[in-house]
């Protein structure tokens, strides 16, 4: 019997109330019926989150940055393996608790449209093609491939969400149809028809009017419509109740309730969904609908064989969680997330180097590997231990300077005289800069309150700024690594700098992976997923939905770095050799140029030539190009063909790089 059938007939066997109670996301035992309480909440953004000892791995963004579905997908494979060992021991209980189940809300494939969007990092960045990627080998290293699903993994926030965090839960997204489907859809429908993930979960804003989590339009008419979702929407925390509190399209949580389940969202996060046996008695909501709703639900529980005695993943033991696997496959994630912006020719460090000066706020903070959404790593690599552990001359650390506070007290600790001296003492300078995840997140997060977890602009703090240009005056050489989910304005370390790397919150690994890459034991091979402006002057209203010159796709203007770059300690050349349109494929020989092994991440872009098209460029394939130095190969790429006829008009051409 199939997995539908079966919730079909356990749930004929309950009452009204008890299948009400099961809309909850904190349902209760059903004792009669052999159910045990289950909380649907649980979080695995970039591991088993929340619930204790974890393998981190980089956060989001960074993990985009490695532009490596298959390295994305063992990632996931093992966070799932965590997860999965985690409730094996949970259930031991007889329920399971707030993170500890097994429907994980991740992953976050929003497009970060805006860099002041405090959350942005939870992202994949601002590119539709390579979110869809990456987010496909995600949840299918989440769900795994067996007769049951190890995990459930869950696509938010749906749709067209991307701040401001302080006005979410009254925020009107308005936004046009073909920015609607070109960027704010695109990955969403592009997981659903690649990776059949379990779970949607509704956004706390509206759309052109319309309630996220109870859109008809967004809900049942392309999600469960166009999109052809089989699965299960479950709304966003308290975003029920904003229906009527904050956007004021219903009077009653009853009201509210009974909208979202009638357009599909059959699970709440939050407290309105109390108010169903209401809306049932008032004629809002009727018990077939109901039904429906909580058979796909019992259905999600069923394919994770919670309630059966064969489902392979009951043997996954708890020994895997944080495992010598897990951490060398970490530390590998983390190496590919390390993005070379800038480079004289001082990287990789040479042995003549003796002595290091490591400064900066985030030289030794644990929070910058961490990101979000995070569990707790037994074991860690801050960016100074990384380097310390794997250097054999002096290192001298200082803080420098407070991560963005300038107005310290006569009888606070001055560190910048400290950094001074430690820059004279040095042969060599690693400025570790940037932000924490403090300082850009979620609603209620970070120091900046007016924000609410937003960035007001894409600035450094006014104390690092002065920090940097008294390490500047040393003479000495200075490695910039800046440390950020997001793009900061680096102007200034690109003109005055060594070299800029940029490294997004790397996970536990962290440090240990930045110095693999400092001292060339691995050469790097990051991408940016993300454009990296010059100034917060280049951006449109934060408020705008409208995706006209916001991201690479669109951008006018002339970026410090595109998306997609990202520097190596050899070069590459291209030559496109054919196109098999019909195949969706291409034939590029690739070619190390220089006297370094390395990898090449090669991504095949279409430049717009002429045309009416909106999109100046568009990242259609991502390959991997592993060459000895002097080595050519050739790659076949497998490439997003549904713009391939504009190619074929000579309205586009295939490129490998975005130029400014």
């Amino acid at each position: 019997m199939d997995f539908k059938t079966r919730a079909k007939e356990l749930v004929a066997k309950m009452t009204l109330a008890e299948k009400l109670s099961q809309m909850k996301y904190d349902a209760p035992a059903i004792e009669r019926l052999g159910i045990p309480a289950y909380n649907w909440w649980n979080e695995c953004l970039h591991g088993a989150a929340r619930s204790g000892m974890a393998t981190v791995f980089p956060q989001a963004i960074g993990m985009a940055a490695s532009f490596d579905t298959e390295l994305m997908h063992e990632v996931a494979t093992a966070i799932s393996d965590e997860v999965r060992a985690k409730y094996n021991e949970y259930k031991k209980f007889g329920d399971t608790l707030i993170y500890q189940g097994l429907t994980c809300w991740s992953p976050n494939i929003n497009i970060f449209r805006d860099p002041r969007w405090g959350r942005g990092h939870e992202t994949y960045g601002e590119d539709p093609y390579l979110t869809g990627q990456m987010g496909c080998a995600f949840i299918k290293g989440l769900q795994g491939e067996g007769k049951y699903r190890k995990t459930d993994a869950t696509i938010k926030h749906y749709a067209v969400h991307s701040g401001p965090e302080k006005e979410r839960h009254s925020f009107d997204a308005q936004v046009s149809e073909y920015d609607l489907y070109e960027t704010y859809l695109s990955a969403f429908r592009y997981c659903i028809e690649h990776a059949d993930p379990s779970a949607v979960m509704g956004a706390y804003n509206r759309v052109n009017g319309e309630a996220c989590c109870a859109s008809k339009t967004l809900l049942k008419d392309i999600l469960y419509g166009e999109f052809g979702f089989d699965g299960y929407v479950v709304s966003d925390c308290g975003a029920i109740c904003d229906i009527n509190k904050n956007h004021k399209l219903t009077q009653t949580e009853a009201e509210s309730a009974a909208l979202a389940v009638n357009n599909g969202c059959a699970l709440n996060c939050g407290s309105a969904y109390a108010h169903l046996m209401t809306a049932v008695a008032a004629g809002l909501l009727d018990e077939d609908t109901v039904t429906e709703a909580v058979e796909r639900l019992f259905e999600a529980r069923l394919r994770l064989g919670m309630f059966d005695s064969d489902c392979e993943y009951d043997a996954i033991p708890y020994e895997v969680i944080e495992c010598e696997k897990h951490r060398a496959l970490n530390r590998k994630m983390a190496q590919e997330s390390m993005v070379l912006l800038k480079n004289n020719g001082v990287l990789p460090l040479s042995d003549e180097i003796k002595t290091l000066a490591i400064i900066g706020p985030n030289a030794d903070d644990v929070s910058v590997l961490l990101g979000n959404y995070n569990g707790t790593p037994s074991r860690y690599s801050t960016l100074l231990r990384g380097i310390q552990d794997a250097f054999d001359g002096q290192v001298y650390y200082a803080k420098g300077c407070h991560i963005y506070d300038s107005t310290l007290h006569d009888w606070a600790e001055h560190p910048m005289r400290e950094a001074i001296i430690a820059a004279q003492k040095s042969d060599a300078v690693i400025l570790c800069m940037g932000l924490n995840p403090g300082m850009e997140g979620e609603e209620g997060d970070g120091f900046n309150g007016d924000y609410s977890g937003d960035k007001p602009d894409i600035e450094l703090p006014d104390s690092q700024k002065a920090l940097l240009e008294e390490i500047l005056k040393t003479g000495k050489p200075v490695i910039f690594v800046n440390v950020s989910g997001s793009c900061v304005n680096l102007s200034r370390a690109d003109e005055a700098c060594d070299a800029v790397v940029q490294c997004f919150y790397p996970g536990a690994e962290g440090g240990a992976a930045l110095a693999d890459v400092l001292f060339g034991r691995v050469n790097p091979q990051g991408r940016l997923p993300v454009t990296f402006y010059r100034s917060t002057k280049d951006l449109p209203p934060f408020e705008d939905y409208n995706m006209e010159n916001r991201t690479y796709k669109y951008f006018g203007g002339s970026a410090l770095y595109p998306f997609g770059y990202g520097l190596s300690y050899t070069s590459f050349a291209h030559t496109l050799l054919h196109v098999d349109a019909a195949a969706q494929r291409v034939r590029v020989s690739v070619k190390n140029t220089g006297t370094v092994d390395g990898t090449d991440t090669v991504c095949v872009f279409l430049k717009k030539v002429c045309g009416e098209s909106r999109e100046r460029y568009r990242l259609i394939g991502i390959g991997k190009a592993p060459l000895a130095a002097g080595e050519t190969r050739e790659i076949e790429i497998t490439v997003d063909g549904t713009h391939l006829a504009e190619l074929e008009k000579g309205e586009y051409e295939i490129v490998f790089a975005v130029e400014n």
